[in-house]
């Protein structure tokens, strides 16, 4: 049960990168639709909550290599989203996520 919440958040956190590189590069028009953007963010924002509590109840040390990840999601919805520091931001929380997968899945 634990890995999956680390899959689930990875999962998460690449469907929202890549609908918001989409929008930003024109692929997708979101108009009509933004809240998609915000959803995500809040579903990989609680999935990262989950996969890190593992360290807790799940028995495994991968949830404290996915905690740096919390400071760049926590820090995102303050960042103007169509500036290029948005992206930055977001990015920079995608070492920390894949690491705890990586542990989570080898463990």
């Amino acid at each position: 049960m634990p890995q999956a919440l680390f899959v689930a958040a990875c999962v998460s956190f690449t469907v929202n990168a890549l609908f918001g590189t989409s929008v930003r590069v024109g692929i997708v028009n979101s108009a009509g639709f933004h809240w998609v953007h915000s959803a995500l963010y809040i579903c990989t924002f609680v999935l990262t909550a989950a996969a890190i509590s593992t360290v807790f109840w799940g028995g495994g040390v991968a949830g404290w290599f996915v905690l740096p990840a919390v400071v760049p999601l926590a820090a995102l919805p303050y960042v103007r989203s169509r500036s290029g520091g948005h992206v930055v931001l977001a990015l920079s929380a995608a070492p920390f996520l894949a690491a705890g997968l990586i542990v989570a899945l080898t463990s």
